[in-house]
């Protein structure tokens, strides 16, 4: 698999499953940031899917667990929607405000495993950045609204409100619902985050991409914490601007024009970066943008900064190929994923 998390599953094969769902990551192509002043976000769904599995349980009480992580389960029970923990809960704060969302009262006690070990690198077990909360969040939200109606995804529209809802609860407000939006619809989508309006795009035939891993985790909300505590500046305006220029090329669906305007948008980028203190190109991203410039490639971070993943983009296979084969050196590795056109699913 390289550098992202091994397609390892733990079932539960000895209960009866009552209700199953998984959700793809992202990665955001541009828009960062500037989605949170009104700007249209590009982002793909990747196939690194957090899984939910929920079962009957012989036990007393309500219990999770986690595959892939050192945590041990948990016991749990349930009052009118709201979880009160018997054992120590910390490491399952999502589940509780999902649950709690979706004010869930099941009728029996369930056991409950969440596996999110694809986003996670193998060798080091770091998160690589392509939103692992909010694929689990949105698996979360669909199986437990499974559970509670008996209907596989019977109401999209609600489940997106759900999760979004959620997961904003658990960032403690931060964020654009971009993550959600993507893990929801699945494939390349263009979002705006007033009204969370989503719309489908198609990936243009003539455009071939990979994705890095820095090796480097990155976190999204110091850098966020960080951008609300810093004064604006100009060049929060004209990322506004090129990121709205990037999306109508998105949406043209023109490889050429696409490649054109990133390297505007990349400039701006980076002194938007520079400006805030936030560090967009850390971690090696400045490295991979000067080489891919050099050879007539295109590449840009596409996380928060300071690590996490790339992408770099191009008008040919060969030409990615031969950049990833001259280029990374110690920069990164190539990320084992490709665009996932399927959204939350029940499994």
């Amino acid at each position: 698999m390289g550098s992202g998390g091994a397609r390892r599953r733990s079932k539960m094969t000895e209960q009866q499953i009552l209700a199953t769902a998984s959700a793809p990551g992202k990665v955001v192509l541009s828009g960062k940031y500037a989605v949170l002043v009104g700007a249209p976000a590009v982002c793909m769904a990747i196939d690194r899917r957090a899984h939910v599995t929920i079962a009957a349980s012989n036990s007393e009480h309500h219990v999770v667990s986690r595959v892939g992580i050192n945590s041990k389960p948990c016991r749990f029970k349930s009052s009118d929607g709201v979880i009160e923990w018997i054992d120590a809960g910390d490491d399952f704060a999502l589940l509780e405000v999902v649950w709690e969302t979706v004010g869930l009262a099941p009728t029996t006690n369930v056991a409950l495993q969440l596996d999110t070990s694809e986003f996670s690198d193998v060798a080091t077990g770091n998160k690589t950045g392509i939103g692992s909360s909010a694929a689990l969040t949105v698996a979360l939200t669909a199986a437990l609204d499974e559970l509670s109606s008996g209907e596989q995804n019977s109401n999209v529209p609600e489940l997106a409100t759900a999760a979004f809802d959620a997961h904003q609860k658990f960032q403690g407000g931060r964020g654009s619902g971009v993550d959600i939006a993507t893990s929801v619809t699945g494939g390349l989508i263009e979002y705006v985050m007033i009204g969370r309006k989503t719309h489908q795009i198609t990936w243009p035939d003539e455009l071939a991409y990979a994705l890095v891993w820095t090796g480097a985790p990155a976190s999204t909300t110091q850098k966020l914490d960080r951008l609300a505590r810093s004064k604006p500046r100009p060049s929060r305006a004209a990322l506004v601007y090129s990121a709205r220029r990037l999306g109508k090329a998105w949406r043209e669906g023109r490889a050429d024009n696409i490649l054109y305007e990133y390297h505007d948008y990349i400039n701006v980028l980076r002194e938007f970066s520079v400006d805030h203190d936030i560090g967009i190109f850390d971690a090696g991203h400045a490295e991979l943008v000067l080489a891919a410039r050099a050879a007539g490639l295109v590449y840009k971070p596409c996380g928060a900064g300071g690590g996490d993943v790339g992408i770099v983009l191009a008008d040919s296979e060969a030409a990615v190929e031969s950049f990833l084969g001259t280029a990374l050196g110690g920069n990164g590795q190539v990320l084992d994923a490709r665009m996932d056109v399927k959204g939350v699913q029940a499994e």
